[in-house]
């Protein structure tokens, strides 16, 4: 049974914005940490944005100002709308739950549950 499936990524040129989506079963949904990450080729996973019961946020600095993690509860959606989008942020981005209160929110080993992520590639 899938949990958690991600979409909205795709090509897109530097400056433009992207939002991301994240498709939660009903239960998933109410998990108290949802989270984005993101995987380089040859990078460690990082984590980028994490919402705590829809309204506590945590995001890490290279994405502060930029991108912004909400949630629609009549959707069971989490999403990540990314502005002025660089090279750099091209990645395979993944969409994360966890059931409990976790004390690193942007941490992967934090999380239970996984989707199996959306290409983004931001050209120059």
């Amino acid at each position: 049974q899938v949990r958690l499936v991600e979409s909205g990524g795709g090509p897109v040129q530097a400056g433009k914005f992207l939002k991301l989506s994240c498709a939660a079963s009903e239960d998933t949904i109410n998990y108290d940490f949802m989270a984005w990450f993101r995987q380089a080729p040859g990078k460690e996973r990082e984590g980028l944005a994490a919402l705590y019961r829809g309204y506590s946020t945590w995001y890490t600095d290279s994405v502060k100002g930029r991108f912004t993690i909400s949630q629609d509860n009549g959707k069971n959606t989490v999403s990540l709308q990314m502005n002025n989008l660089k090279p750099e942020d091209s990645a395979m981005y993944y969409c994360a739950a966890a059931p409990d209160w976790v004390a690193r929110p942007l941490r992967s080993y934090s999380y239970d549950i996984w989707g199996q992520g959306t290409q983004v590639t931001v050209s120059s």
